[in-house]
């Protein structure tokens, strides 16, 4: 579910709930940006975090992500507050909204493939897989997301009568691409994606498992290595909880007297805003030397 999916009629006397509903994301997207920050000056204040492949894609993770809840905060007041936008404001915002969406499931394949990598070939890693040349890798996830995407507008039948330019709409998925096609494409876009990925994060864990008792390495870092796979699949496995929202909305109608635009908020906090908010944390903590790091920053060394 994407938050530019969520409508509210103007003429509703609900008022007070869509405050609620505001009051309820903004603080928590702050306090998400304010952990971000945290970790981003930690990145930049020690460089040499910068010189490992792990951390780099890491930190292409959390911009990712804080451009995802940016823009998916950003359509959840517009549409909050019923305020319409031309054709070509609405697009962009749709589009690197979902470009972001989709990255991170690719980013985390990517970190476990770099695990892989670093384990199996310790001393003649691929090129592309240093931290000079991790860009590259970084750039051939963009343009898949992007690639995907651009295929998918494609697939729109444009509204002759409509003026991209001058006619202002309510900016929502489900109004800029509303045909049958573009909903097949997207929901086999998701599943290929996503599955690709776990199939990807598997391979990574039992080839790990296979070197592990097949060559003398360091057991520590071996372990570890296998502990941040299996860290991808708990972030993998947030992250699809947004595709819940079908099963979610059915359970709660049928459990609850809830309004739609309830069920859809409680949908797009719950499956979609705290697992995002999650999944970056989780990871980032867990790293003992980022950990340590964090720690000094809000607990700074008193010096003599």
């Amino acid at each position: 579910m994407q938050p530019h999916d969520l409508a509210l009629n103007t003429t509703s006397p609900r008022k007070l709930s869509v405050i609620i509903k505001v009051c309820a994301v903004i603080p928590f997207f702050c306090v998400f940006l304010c952990c971000i920050a945290v970790m981003l000056r930690v990145f930049v204040s020690h460089r040499h975090f910068l010189h490992t492949s792990r951390y780099i894609l890491f930190t292409c993770m959390l911009i990712n992500d804080t451009m995802q809840l940016l823009l998916s905060v950003l359509l959840f007041v517009l549409a909050m507050g019923q305020v319409k936008v031309v054709l070509v404001v609405c697009i962009p915002l749709l589009f690197m909204s979902t470009a972001t969406f989709q990255n991170t499931p690719l980013i985390l394949a990517a970190m476990s493939l770099e695990r892989y990598v670093a384990i199996v070939y310790p001393l003649h890693r691929p090129a592309m897989w240093r931290s000079d040349r991790i860009w590259v890798v970084i750039l051939v996830l963009w343009m898949i997301s992007c690639i995907f995407l651009i295929i998918m507008y494609s697939l729109r039948e444009p509204d002759p009568s409509r003026d991209v330019l001058s006619a202002p709409f309510l900016c929502k998925d489900s109004i800029i691409n509303s045909s049958p096609m573009q909903t097949i494409f997207k929901a086999a876009a998701h599943v290929l994606f996503f599955a690709v990925v776990a199939v990807v994060i598997l391979f990574t864990y039992v080839r790990i498992l296979l070197e592990t008792r097949k060559l003398r390495r360091d057991r520590a870092c071996v372990s570890r290595a296998m502990h941040t796979v299996m860290l991808h699949v708990l972030q993998l496995l947030l992250c699809t909880l947004a595709f819940t929202h079908p099963i979610t909305e059915s359970l709660i109608v049928l459990h609850a007297n809830w309004s739609r635009q309830d069920v859809a908020f409680f949908n797009y906090f719950c499956f979609m805003l705290i697992p995002r908010f999650l999944s970056p944390l989780i990871y980032g903590c867990r790293d003992q030397s980022l950990r340590g790091y964090i720690r000094k920053t809000f607990k700074p060394e008193v010096r003599a």
